[in-house]
C-alpha cells in the first residue's frame, strides 16, 4: 500500500484528494448497504454549507456524540470542510460527563443520534455556548442533519495545517477528563503513521468495525483513508454485540477486524466453530492490555488468524506502537514505535532505563497534541522538553519491543514490593473458570496495601474464592498473590471498554 505525504495538508485538502482518487470504489457497508467514497465526500460538503447556514464559524468546536452509522464519517469531515473543530464524545458517558465537556470546550453545535437525543438535551441544558443540536434521524427539538445535507455542496473554508483540528476528551480514569488539542497535522500525522504501518502488499481489504466511531479510534480512522491509495471496505457496527459480530464477519468475508481486549473475550465466549471465519486474518487488539492467555486461546481456536496489540493515547491521536502484521512480537508485546515516533523509557530521575528495565513510557512525534485545553499547569506537567509523559510504566527488550506493565497510578506497594495488577490478572485468567479479573489495591495498616482480585465467572462456573486464591498462590510471587478475591456478576469496564478500577476501589470496605 502506498501512502500520501503525511503533513503540509488540511484535512479537508487531503479528503478531497482521496475522494478523486477513490471515486466510486466501495469503502464502507452499513446496515445492507454500500457507500462509495465520492457518494461520502458529496454529503460532506452538503453537511458542511448546512453547517455554515446554521451559524458555524470557523474554529467553533462541535461534540459528536453518536452511535456508529455513515453519518459520524459525513459529521467528521463536514465540519472539517465548513473549519470546524471535531469534539468526539461516547454515547456512554453520564449527562454529567458530557456536561462537563460541552462546557469546558464551549462547544456550538452537537450532532447525536435518536437514542442519545434525550440525554444530550439533558446535558446541554443551561450552557449558553450551545447553538443548535443536530440529530441523525428523528428527534424533537432538535435540527435535522438530512435537511442540513439536501442543499448544495458548499465551497471549502480555508484553514491552515497548524490550526486545531480535533479537540479530545480523555477518559478521565485518573481525574477529570482533559480536552487534548490536536491540529490538522496531527491528526494526518497518526493517520499516515497508522497505513504506513501496515504491508505494502496488503492485499486484506475487507475490516469489520465494532469499535466506537466517537473515539479517537473512530476519528483516525475516519482520516486514515485520506493516505491510501488502495481502497478498503469498512464494515461498520452501529454497536458491539459477539454474535452480531460473528454473523458480519461470515456475510461479509472479514480479513481484519480491530477490538478491545473485553470484546475478544466475549466473541469467544460464543460458538465461534458454528461460524465461518475462514476469510478472517487479522484482529488488531487496542484500548488495554490483552490478557496473553486471551489471545493464546483465541488463535487456537482459529489457527489462521495473526492477533497483535498495539498501544497509545489520545495525546498521540491514538497509535505510539503497533505489532506491525507479519513481523513476530514476543508474547505480551505491544510492538514497536510506529513510524515518526519517536519513545524513551525513563526512571523517576528522568534519566534512560536500560533495556528490560521498567520506567514511565515516554513519547514524542509530529502526531503529539499542542497542549491540554485550558489547563497549563497540566500541559506543563505531561509534555516535558518536548516529550510527552504517559504515565504508564513499561520496558523494552533489545530489539525494541515495548511491554506496557501498567499504569503508575494503578500501582500496589505491598510490603514495599512492587505488585502490577496486570501480572496478577493474567495469572489469575489462566483458571478456566474466570472469564474476566480486575485487580486493585486496598489500604492495609500492616502491609501498606493489600492486593484484591475481582473475578467475573464464566458461565457454570462452580469455582470458591478459596480455590481461586490458592490458584493465584501457586501461578505469583508471595507478595503478589491475593489475599482477598471477590466474585462479582460482572466486572465493570469504563465506555472505552478497559477495566473500571476508579469503580471497583469505591467497593472496597
Amino acid at each position: 500500500m502506498t501512502v500520501t505525504a503525511a503533513t503540509g495538508s488540511t484535512l479537508p485538502q487531503l479528503a478531497e484528494r482521496s475522494w478523486e482518487r477513490l471515486g466510486q470504489e466501495s469503502v464502507q457497508i452499513f446496515e445492507g448497504r454500500t457507500w462509495t467514497a465520492a457518494e461520502l465526500g458529496a454529503r460532506s460538503r452538503r453537511f458542511a454549507a448546512g453547517l455554515l447556514a446554521a451559524g458555524l464559524r470557523p474554529g467553533d468546536r462541535v461534540v459528536v456524540c453518536m452511535a456508529n452509522c455513515p453519518e459520524v464519517g459525513v459529521a467528521y469531515h463536514g465540519i472539517w470542510w465548513a473549519g470546524g473543530v471535531t469534539t468526539p464524545v461516547l454515547f456512554l458517558l453520564s449527562d454529567a460527563e458530557i456536561a462537563h465537556i460541552l462546557r469546558d470546550s464551549e462547544a456550538a453545535f452537537v450532532i447525536t443520534t435518536p437514542e442519545f437525543l434525550p440525554k444530550i438535551q439533558n446535558a446541554a441544558a443551561g450552557i449558553p455556548t450551545v447553538r443548535g443540536i443536530i440529530v441523525a434521524g428523528e428527534g424533537s427539538g432538535a435540527l435535522d442533519f438530512a435537511e442540513l445535507e439536501a442543499g448544495d455542496e458548499a465551497p471549502q473554508v480555508s484553514r491552515v495545517p497548524s490550526d486545531l483540528a480535533g479537540l479530545l476528551y480523555t477518559g478521565g480514569t485518573t481525574g477529570r477528563s482533559k480536552g487534548v488539542m490536536l491540529t490538522h497535522d496531527a491528526m494526518s500525522a497518526a493517520a499516515w503513521a497508522m497505513v504506513h504501518n501496515s504491508d505494502e502488499d496488503d492485499d486484506l481489504q475487507v475490516a469489520l468495525l465494532p469499535l466506537p466511531l466517537s473515539h479517537v479510534y473512530g476519528l483516525t480512522v475516519s482520516v486514515t483513508a485520506v493516505h491510501a491509495t488502495t481502497p478498503r471496505t469498512g464494515v461498520l457496527m452501529r454497536w458491539f454485540d459477539p454474535v452480531g459480530w460473528l454473523q458480519l464477519a461470515e456475510r461479509h468475508r472479514a480479513q481484519l477486524g480491530a477490538v478491545v481486549p473485553s470484546m475478544l473475550q466475549l466473541v469467544m465466549a460464543q460458538p465461534m466453530e458454528d461460524y465461518d471465519l475462514s476469510s478472517l486474518r487479522r484482529i488488531a487488539s487496542g484500548g488495554a492490555p490483552l490478557p496473553a492467555q486471551v489471545a493464546a486461546d483465541f488463535v487456537k481456536r482459529l489457527p489462521q488468524v495473526e492477533v497483535y496489540e498495539g498501544y497509545g493515547c489520545s495525546e498521540l491521536a491514538g497509535g505510539i506502537t503497533a505489532g506491525k502484521p507479519g513481523r513476530p512480537v514476543p508474547v505480551g508485546s505491544v510492538g514497536v514505535p510506529m513510524p515518526n515516533i519517536e519513545m524513551k523509557i525513563v526512571r523517576p530521575d528522568g534519566t534512560p532505563v536500560d533495556p528490560g528495565e521498567d520506567g514511565e513510557i515516554c513519547a514524542r512525534g509530529p502526531m503529539m497534541m499542542s497542549a491540554y485545553w485550558n489547563a497549563t499547569d497540566e500541559t506543563a506537567h505531561a509534555i516535558q522538553d518536548g516529550w510527552f509523559h504517559t504515565g504508564d510504566i513499561g520496558h523494552q527488550d533489545a530489539e525494541g519491543n515495548l511491554f506496557v506493565v501498567d499504569r503508575i497510578k494503578d500501582l500496589i506497594i505491598r510490603d514495599g514490593f512492587n505488585v502490577y495488577p496486570r501480572d496478577v490478572e493474567e495469572a489469575m485468567l489462566t483458571h478456566p473458570d474466570v472469564a474476566l479479573c480486575a485487580v486493585v489495591g486496598r489500604p492495609d495498616p500492616r502491609r501498606g496495601e493489600e492486593v484484591v482480585a475481582f473475578v467475573q465467572l464464566g458461565p457454570g462456573a462452580t469455582v470458591t474464592t478459596e480455590e481461586l486464591i490458592e490458584h493465584g498462590k501457586a501461578r505469583l510471587a508471595a507478595v503478589k498473590y491475593p489475599r482477598d478475591v471477590r466474585i462479582v456478576e460482572q466486572i465493570p469496564l469504563t465506555s472505552v471498554g478497559k477495566l473500571d478500577r476508579k469503580t471497583l476501589r469505591r467497593k472496597l470496605s
